[in-house]
């Protein structure tokens, strides 16, 4: 039996508020753990014109603008599944608080093409960082976890700048012993 190897992708979205279907997906941004520079960016033409202020007004993002600008969802899901499957290997979707990102991706992805090429499984940054270091769930924020590791780079709400940060993070932790 020949098990396919694996492609850990670092995936970050930025949307218009907390559940995916009442709001929508705005932007995604994705790349290899492994080689960062092998990315993809899509931004989505919104599908509600719901929108938590806060959410919009963290990304810069604008509905308005997205809606003339955006890639239709359909298009913008088969666009990833395609950058996808030019990975060497099974898509793991590696996320930092993948529950949520997760969500709205698997939620678009069987929407608008019946399938989600990562599956039902996501493995989840603090999850990995709580596992590896013993810490308090407290101690998995995003800013606790870079004042540890000391990364070069920094999230800065653009899916795709986010998404390289993750990747920097899971192999920071990944190299990391413990303490």
């Amino acid at each position: 039996m020949t098990t396919q190897a694996e492609c850990f992708i670092s995936v970050d979205v930025e949307t218009a508020g907390p559940i995916p279907g009442v709001y929508s997906l705005l932007s995604i941004g994705a790349c290899s753990i492994a080689n960062p520079d092998l990315a993809f960016e899509c931004e989505l033409k919104p599908i509600s014109s719901k929108s938590v202020p806060e959410a919009l007004e963290v990304t810069g993002l604008s509905l308005d603008r997205l809606s003339e600008t955006g890639f239709e969802p359909r298009e913008a899901m088969a666009r990833f599944a395609s950058w996808l499957s030019s990975m060497n290997g099974k898509p793991i979707f590696v996320g930092l608080n993948a529950p949520f990102d997760w969500s709205f991706v698997n939620y678009y992805f069987h929407r608008y093409l019946g399938e989600n090429p990562f599956g039902f499984t996501a493995l989840d940054i603090k999850a990995f960082y709580f596992g590896k270091f013993g810490c308090s769930w407290e101690d998995t924020k995003s800013s606790k976890i870079a004042s540890r590791l000391k990364p070069k780079l920094a999230g800065d709400h653009t899916a795709l700048a986010d998404a390289r940060f993750q990747a920097e993070l899971f192999r920071l932790i990944e190299r990391h012993d413990k303490e």
